[in-house]
């Protein structure tokens, strides 16, 4: 079967756009050419190029089509109408009944051909995030394209860029690439995937990047396990470093003991940010004096001088960043408060200041609940986003709430504090901790809550394709730290609290009157449909999870009655009960849009069939177990209780007819219905539940 390959080389590509590009090369070259493909194309990606490589057919063929025409009785002018439209003569027609119809032929066309016709708009119309155009032409590219190497089958598939109007620099296809810019220099042949992928590797470049990857992962490990150490895991920089290399040297380099004193936060984060290093750690955990870096060249002297150069970049770094943690030290935290009421939170919600004042009050208020000191909790809150205002966090923005907690322990509050405003962003997506002191989670719930119903109040809602503000990530952080911290928490009173902060906000700055109900409502709803998704990503049924939820906002109160569900679910007795009360409940809709609702009291005197009186006796020992499990939040035994309905609703059911033609029988079955749909509900909303 022939194959494709493309190679786009061009200057260097950042490496934060190589992955998306080799995606978006695959996904639109596989729609041109589909007629042709043969499977997905598998695209590569690097520091100079992108590219593909893809089975496809040798033509493209389309099937002999029949065009119906008119009747065979119809004048000639329509006759002669149908073959000037499709170009043809009468003696091409044949007679099918009482129609002529015309019979095209199928058609051919060469892979190469398809190719070379599609390959060029793919290309003017490539969707970068960001591109360039170079000299007179129109084209765009990301960084400006050099070279198309494209063949199929060891052929050059010849095209150019060029437009009627546009040269586009001359740039067209060929059978030629490049290597290393030092090791591989120069134009070289190649003849299909597998010989481009050797004789690149003979020039000092590994195409593929889970390889080059690999290299680095496995390498810079080597190293650092060789000198008793350990890689601090990234796999963000991992992947960035894949693709600023071709050809990946890992070396180590050591840290002047003048900065071992730094906290280790601050070093990892200079070394990434500044420097592209990788962190080592020893045994127990803390820092250790060696970086890792990853060179692009293989030098002959083994990499010392580029060790030694890249030693005295990260001197320099760290010197920096030791002038900023010796001036933030001057002062207490405490003092850079001031600054925050000049620092804009959100046009519409005031300044830093203000949300530090809205948080103190919406943790003292959480405090209870998570079992924290309120004074503990506020003082926390307080300091909470005053190393906004330090050199370190407007160095290195990463650091916020780290710094902080290292300010506020070097000032002398207590730990609990300094833990909190350490951890107060955590956690910030779903491998990061959440927190787990009791000051720390009030503290990371105010945080969360606060920028939820602030949001939700000026209408900054996510939308399908964007959450600028985050929200997203901050409702799951308030289920997480819920649930991982086993806490019971109503959801909609502390969004009201919290919402009745930000409109204390906002009235500094307009005359605004919120709707704070409706407020609570939305973000509740919003939480609880975030746990639904999280709970499908696990595995879990959604459908279980909105059944649990009716009017409920607690967290871990919703999760119980659900797993109670599942296990009801899973069972033949379970599954039978759910149908036949979704039964009723299909029933009592209908004919409570007859005459009302149908939810009086039964009377006993009117239970005419056994089957009724004996659900009716079910109900009546049922009910109140089941009510009493409820109370005690034991949703495993209210819905074992409820399953014992299932025997004599079935035999209801069989025997039993609901609207029977005594309109008192037929009301006095119907209120037996909705005590049983009544009693169902006050576990789960059963409509939920899928079928």
């Amino acid at each position: 079967m022939p194959e494709l390959l493309l190679e786009l080389l061009t200057e260097e590509i950042p490496a934060r756009m190589q992955a998306r590009a080799a995606e978006d090369l695959c996904r639109l070259v596989g729609a041109a050419l589909a007629p042709i493909a043969q499977g997905a194309p598998r695209g590569f990606h690097g520091p100079r190029r992108i590219g593909l490589v893809m089975q496809v057919a040798a033509s493209a063929e389309t099937a002999p089509k029949e065009e119906r025409g008119p009747r065979t009785s119809a004048p000639e002018a329509a006759l002669t109408g149908f073959l000037r439209k499709h170009g043809a003569t009468k003696e091409d027609l044949t007679q099918q009944g009482d129609f002529w119809v015309l019979v095209k032929p199928g058609s051919s066309t060469e892979a190469a051909a398809l190719i070379a016709g599609a390959l060029p708009g793919v290309l003017w119309s490539f969707p970068w995030p960001k591109s360039m155009r170079w000299g007179i032409s129109g084209f765009t590219w990301v960084r400006p394209l050099q070279r198309i190497l494209c063949l199929l089958d060891g052929q050059v598939v010849p095209f150019a860029l060029a437009r009627e109007d546009d040269a586009a620099h001359g740039i067209a296809s060929g059978d030629e690439t490049e290597g290393h810019r030092v090791h591989g220099p120069g134009a070289f042949r190649v003849s299909g995937y597998a010989d481009f992928v050797s004789k690149l590797r003979d020039r000092f470049v590994v195409v593929e990047p889970e390889e080059r990857l690999a290299a680095i992962r496995e390498g810079i490990a080597a190293l650092a396990s060789a000198e008793g150490l350990d890689v601090v895991p990234d796999e963000g920089l991992l992947n960035e470093v894949a693709g600023l290399v071709e050809w990946p040297v890992p070396l180590l380099g050591r840290i002047d003991d003048d900065f071992m004193d730094l906290p280790a936060e601050v070093m990892r984060t200079s070394m990434r940010v500044n420097q592209r290093y990788f962190a080592l750690r020893k045994a127990d955990g803390s820092a250790a004096p060696r970086f890792a870096l990853v060179a692009n060249i293989a030098a002959a002297d083994g990499g010392a001088a580029l060790v030694a150069g890249n030693e005295r970049v990260l001197r320099a770094r760290l010197s920096d960043a030791r002038f900023f943690w010796d001036h933030d030290l001057k002062a207490p935290l405490e003092s850079l408060l001031p600054k925050l009421d000049g620092a804009v939170f959100h046009a519409k919600l005031g300044t830093q200041g203000d949300r530090v004042r809205r948080l103190e009050e919406l943790s003292r208020s959480l405090a209870p609940f998570v079992g924290a000191d309120p004074d503990l909790a506020a003082r926390a809150a307080k300091l909470a986003k005053a190393d906004l205002a330090s050199g370190m966090v407007g160095e290195f923005p990463e650091l916020q709430g780290i710094m902080g907690g290292y300010y506020a322990a070097r000032g002398g509050e207590t730990p609990e504090v300094a833990e909190a405003v350490s951890q107060h962003y955590r956690p910030l997506g779903p491998t990061d901790a959440v927190p787990t002191g009791p000051v720390a989670i009030a503290v990371a719930l105010a945080d969360k809550l606060d920028q939820l119903a602030g949001f939700f109040a000026v209408g900054e809602k996510p939308t399908g394709s964007g959450d600028p503000f985050a929200l997203r990530r901050a409702a799951l952080g308030v289920i997480r730290i819920i649930r991982e911290n086993n806490l019971r928490l109503r959801l909609w009173s502390n969004v009201l609290f919290a919402a009745g902060g930000v409109q204390r906000s906002i009235r500094k700055i307009s005359d605004v009157d919120l709707d704070l109900n409706a407020i609570a409502s939305d973000v509740t709803a919003f939480i609880l449909e975030r746990l639904r998704v999280q709970l499908r990503a696990e595995g879990g049924r959604h459908d279980l999870v909105a059944a649990s939820i009716g009017t409920d906002d607690d967290i871990l109160r919703i999760l119980a009655r659900a797993s109670a569900l599942q296990s009801l679910v899973e069972t033949e007795t379970g599954a039978a009960l759910l149908a036949a009360a979704r039964r009723a409940q299909n029933i009592l809709r209908i004919e409570n849009k007859k005459d009302g609702p149908h939810d009086g009291p039964v009377n006993s005197a009117l239970l005419a069939d056994e089957a009724e009186k004996a659900l009716f006796s079910a109900l009546e020992t049922a009910e109140p177990a089941a009510r009493a499990a409820l109370e005690a939040e034991n949703f495993a035994v209210a819905v074992e209780t409820l399953a014992a309905l299932r025997v004599p609703l079935d035999a209801f059911f069989e025997s039993v007819m609901v609207n029977a033609p005594d309109p008192d029988l037929r009301a006095n079955r119907l209120r037996l219905l909705h005590r049983l749909a009544t009693s169902m509900a006050d576990v789960a909303e059963l409509s939920q539940i899928e079928a």
